[in-house]
């Protein structure tokens, strides 16, 4: 039986509340630079001429309706992304890596810090590390356990 380790909720709440920063700001940037009459007064000088401040307000809306996007965006591609456990192999996203290839798990820093590494050799045959975080997936402690059953 595959365990799986699903992204982390604490990751996705990250993405959303960067999101809603984001677009919160461009609100707040979009109206005073194009509605506040009042911030608008303050920030021109007597010819007519807006200083740093308005013409800040005026061109970071776009910028950070795009930055809330591509976070949108990203956030929507990664969101089944997942460890899984199975019967012969540790599958995270498009890596595969069979148990045979598993040298060891350092779990040294799994109970204080939430992480362990998992060291392999790749297909060309080099060693390789992976840190596999809790705050990355959700449920590492059943994934953990599943592999250690299955390596020893």
């Amino acid at each position: 039986m595959a365990i799986e380790a699903p992204l982390s909720k604490y990751r996705k709440n990250n993405f959303k509340i960067g999101i809603a920063v984001l677009v919160g700001l461009a609100i707040w940037f979009a109206y005073d630079g194009y509605q506040n009459e009042k911030f608008i007064q303050k920030h021109t000088d007597q010819s007519g001429v807006p200083d740093s401040t308005l013409v800040f307000n005026r061109t970071a809306p776009p910028y950070l309706a795009a930055g809330a996007l591509i976070l949108g965006v990203y956030l929507f591609a990664i969101k089944n992304k997942k460890v899984i456990a199975g019967q012969d192999r540790l599958v995270i996203g498009k890596r595969e890596i069979a148990y045979d290839s598993i040298e060891k798990i350092d779990k040294t820093h799994f109970n204080s810090k939430g992480y362990f590494v998992v060291t392999y050799k790749d297909y060309q045959g080099v060693d390789s590390n992976l840190k596999i975080s809790d705050r990355t997936y959700d449920n590492l402690p059943a994934v953990l356990d599943e592999l250690i059953a299955k390596i020893s």
